[in-house]
C-alpha cells in the first residue's frame, strides 16, 4: 500500500471508530495542521536566533514544543492529497443530474440488473413499488423522471423499506426524491415505494445506477415506464379509499394540503420556523379551530415516519397526552396516546377521534381529526379548556408502524396556552432555554476572549511593554483580564447542561467527556499561572512551556467539542452552516497568527547594520516587534471585528431555533 493510501485509511478509520463524521473530523484537522504551520514557522525564527546567538524572547516556547506539529501537517497535507471520489456513504448528491459516479472511469454497456415495478398506472399520492435486483453490486441510485425528458430533475418522492441497505437523499428541490447505498456491503435486492406527486407529468420512467465494484458501474439503467390513466383525472389514490378502524369513524384522503389561512383570528396555530406556510417542505405545523363541543385539528411537517404532538403540564417528557399520526405500511393510522417518562407512548385501545383525514405527498406527512374538548370517559386525555405546554416531534417509522425516538429535539412552546382560547400564531423552540445559554456562553469565551486574549499575549508584549494598567504592563493585564473573563464564562455555562438533565447524559456521545476535560483545563491554567517563577528562574522556561502547551490543548478540545455540541438534538444548529461557520472562525483566527508570525519575522530581517564589515542583529525579536506597533494595532482591530462578526453570527442561529 502506498504511503498516502495507508494514512487516508487511518482518518477514514478513525472517523468511523470515534462517531466524528469526517467533515468534523477534517475541521479538527484543519486546526492542528494550520497551528503546525505556525509552530513551524517558529522553529525556522528559533534556528535562525541560534545561529545568531539571540536570547529566546520571554515568552517564547523551547524547540521542545515546536517539532510535534510537523507531524500534523503532514497528516492533514495526505488526508487532501489523495482525493476520494468514491461515495461508498452513499452520500451521492453531487452525480443527481448525471448519475454518474466519479470513479476514474467509462460505464459499462449491457447492464446486469434490472428495474421492476408492481403496476404501470397511477395517480397523484399512489405508492409504486419498485425493484432493483440482479447480481452482487456495492453501490446504487435510483431517481424517476420524466419520461418524455429524461434529463430533467427527478419526479416523486421515495419510501425506504430497509434502512439498512438504503437511504434517501434529496435532489433538486424535491425531498428524498432519489435513494442510495448506505455502505458497500454487497446486495442482491432492493424495494423502495416511489410516491406520486400531485404535479406528476403523464408519463415517468425510472432510472438506475448500479456499481458493481469500484471500476464497474452501469449508468442510467433504464426502467419501467408508469403512466397516469387518460380517462381519469387525478382523484382520490387507490389505496386511500375510506376503511375502518375499532371506533367505526371513517378515514378519508386528503385532496390538498393545509394553509395557514385562519391563524391568529380563527384558529390556534403553532409554526415553526415562525410564519412558514404548511405547503413547503420545511414547516412544521400544528393547528387547533374549537367548533362548538370539540377541536378540530391539523398537523402537518417534513416526515415520512411520524408526526406526533403533546399537552404537558410542564416542558419534561412524562405524563402528557399525545396524538400521533404513523405511516403504517404507506397508510397513515391517527390515535391518542399516552406518555409514561421516556418510554414508547401507550397507544389507546379506544379510539376518541373523528373525521380523520390524512396525506402523505413528496415527504410531507398531513393529518387532521376531531376531538372533543372533554372526554371523561376516556383516561389520559386532558380537556382542553386548560393551558399547557405544547410538544411537537417528528421521527421515523417502521414499515409495520413501530416508531422509533424522535430524531430532533421536540418543539417546545415558551409557555402554557390554551388552544380553545384566544386565538394566537406561535412559535416555540427545539433548544430548552438553559442549553441555548451554554452554547451562547461558550460561543462568547472560546470565539472571542480567549482568541483575543491568546493574539494579545503573543503578539503585542513589545507593542505595549511601556504602556501599564494598574501598575502593570497592559498586555498582561488584557490578557489576564480575558483569560479570567473565560473562566468564569466556561464555569457558568459548565453546570447548566447539568442543571437542565439533572445529571450526566448519556445520549450526548463524546461532547460532555470533552467537555469536562477542557473544564479541567481552563480552571487548571490560572491556578498554575498563580504559581508562576520570575522571570529569570531557572524553572521559567518550563512554567512557559506547560502554560502554552495546557492553553493551547484547552483551545483545541474546545473547538472540536463545539464542532460535536452544534449538533446534538438539545442545541441542533443548521447543519452544514454551523460546520462551515466554526471552519471559516477557525481559519480566519490563525491564518491572522500566521500573518503577524510573517510580519514578526520580516522585521528580524529588516533590522541590520553594517559594522566591522559584518552584517549583525543589533536588536533582539523583542525590539523589533516594536516598530510594527500600527500594523499590529490595525491587525487586531480587524481581528476583533471579524471575531464579533462570527459571535454574533453563532449567537443569532442559536436565537433563532
Amino acid at each position: 500500500m502506498q504511503p498516502y493510501l495507508f494514512w487516508q485509511q487511518l482518518v477514514l478509520t478513525i472517523s468511523l471508530v470515534s462517531g466524528f463524521s469526517l467533515k468534523w473530523l477534517c475541521a479538527f484537522l484543519i486546526f492542528i495542521s494550520m497551528c503546525a504551520v505556525r509552530e513551524l514557522h517558529n522553529l525556522i525564527l528559533l534556528i535562525t536566533w541560534c545561529k545568531m546567538g539571540t536570547a529566546l524572547p520571554e515568552g517564547r516556547p523551547t524547540c521542545l514544543m515546536e517539532l510535534p506539529g510537523l507531524a500534523f501537517a503532514v497528516w492533514m497535507f495526505i488526508c487532501f492529497y489523495a482525493s476520494v471520489d468514491g461515495y461508498p456513504s452513499g452520500k451521492i448528491r453531487e452525480a443527481c443530474t448525471s448519475m454518474i459516479p466519479c470513479h476514474g472511469s467509462s460505464p459499462q454497456l449491457s447492464p446486469e440488473h434490472t428495474i421492476a415495478v408492481n403496476g404501470t398506472e397511477f395517480r397523484p399520492g399512489d405508492n409504486i413499488e419498485v425493484h432493483l435486483s440482479g447480481p452482487d453490486f456495492e453501490g446504487f441510485f435510483i431517481q424517476a423522471r420524466d419520461a418524455e425528458h429524461l434529463d430533467s430533475p427527478a419526479v416523486g418522492s421515495f419510501m425506504l423499506v430497509d434502512r439498512k441497505l438504503s437511504q434517501l437523499l434529496t435532489c433538486g428541490r424535491v425531498k428524498n426524491s432519489a435513494v442510495s447505498h448506505t455502505s458497500k456491503a454487497k446486495k442482491k435486492y432492493i424495494k423502495v415505494y416511489w410516491i406520486a406527486p400531485g404535479d406528476a407529468p403523464k408519463r415517468v420512467q425510472f432510472l438506475a445506477t448500479v456499481v458493481k465494484k469500484y471500476k464497474t458501474f452501469w449508468v442510467k439503467i433504464p426502467g419501467p415506464v408508469v403512466s397516469q390513466p387518460n380517462a381519469l383525472s387525478p382523484a382520490t389514490p387507490l389505496h386511500a379509499t375510506s376503511e375502518a378502524i375499532s371506533t367505526s369513524h371513517s378515514v378519508s384522503y386528503l385532496s390538498k394540503p393545509f394553509n395557514a389561512s385562519g391563524c391568529g383570528s380563527m384558529k390556534f396555530c403553532i409554526r415553526n420556523p415562525s410564519n412558514c406556510d404548511p405547503e413547503s417542505a420545511s414547516c412544521f405545523f400544528l393547528s387547533f379551530q374549537e367548533e362548538k363541543s370539540s377541536v378540530f385539528i391539523e398537523m402537518s411537517g417534513p416526515s415520512e415516519g411520524y408526526l406526533a404532538f403533546a399537552l404537558s403540564y410542564d416542558q419534561w417528557m412524562g405524563g402528557d397526552d399525545a396524538y400521533l399520526c404513523v405511516n403504517e405500511d404507506h397508510r397513515v393510522h391517527v390515535s391518542a396516546a399516552y406518555l409514561k417518562g421516556r418510554s414508547p407512548p401507550l397507544l389507546d385501545s379506544e379510539n376518541a377521534l373523528e373525521d380523520v383525514s390524512w396525506r402523505l405527498v413528496d415527504g410531507i406527512l398531513q393529518c387532521s381529526f376531531r376531538r372533543s374538548i372533554s372526554l371523561p370517559a376516556y383516561k389520559g386525555r386532558f380537556n382542553l379548556n386548560a393551558s399547557y405546554y405544547i410538544f411537537l416531534a417528528d421521527g421515523e417509522a417502521s414499515e409495520g408502524g413501530l416508531i422509533y425516538k424522535h430524531r430532533h429535539q421536540p418543539l417546545i412552546t415558551n409557555g402554557i396556552y390554551n388552544v380553545t382560547g384566544l386565538p394566537q400564531d406561535i412559535g416555540g423552540s427545539r433548544s430548552p432555554q438553559l442549553i441555548k445559554a451554554h452554547g451562547a456562553l461558550m460561543f462568547v469565551a472560546w470565539i472571542t476572549t480567549v482568541s483575543i486574549g491568546v493574539v494579545v499575549a503573543r503578539f503585542f508584549k513589545p507593542v505595549w511593554s511601556h504602556s501599564f494598567l494598574f501598575g502593570k504592563e497592559m498586555w498582561f493585564q488584557v490578557h489576564r483580564m480575558l483569560m479570567l473573563t473565560t473562566v468564569m464564562l466556561t464555569s457558568i455555562s459548565f453546570v447548566l447542561p447539568f442543571i437542565y438533565r439533572g445529571g450526566w447524559s448519556q445520549q450526548a456521545g463524546f461532547h460532555p467527556y470533552l467537555g469536562c476535560t477542557v473544564m479541567a483545563l481552563t480552571i487548571f491554567q490560572p491556578l498554575m499561572a498563580g504559581f508562576r517563577p520570575s522571570r529569570h528562574a531557572p524553572r521559567r522556561q518550563l512554567f512557559n512551556w506547560f502554560h502554552w502547551s495546557t492553553g493551547t490543548t484547552a483551545r483545541i478540545l474546545a473547538v472540536v467539542t463545539m464542532f460535536l455540541g452544534m449538533d446534538l438534538p438539545a442545541l441542533d444548529l443548521p447543519d452544514p452552516w454551523d460546520t462551515y461557520t466554526m471552519i471559516g472562525f477557525v481559519a480566519w483566527h490563525v491564518g491572522i497568527e500566521i500573518l503577524l508570525e510573517i510580519h514578526s519575522y520580516c522585521l528580524v530581517r529588516k533590522v541590520e547594520v553594517i559594522e566591522d564589515d559584518r552584517v549583525q542583529i543589533l536588536q533582539s525579536l523583542t525590539s523589533a516587534e516594536a516598530e510594527g506597533r500600527l500594523f499590529k494595532q490595525v491587525v487586531l482591530t480587524i481581528y476583533v471585528c471579524g471575531n464579533i462578526v462570527f459571535l454574533i453570527a453563532f449567537l443569532a442561529a442559536i436565537n433563532h431555533i
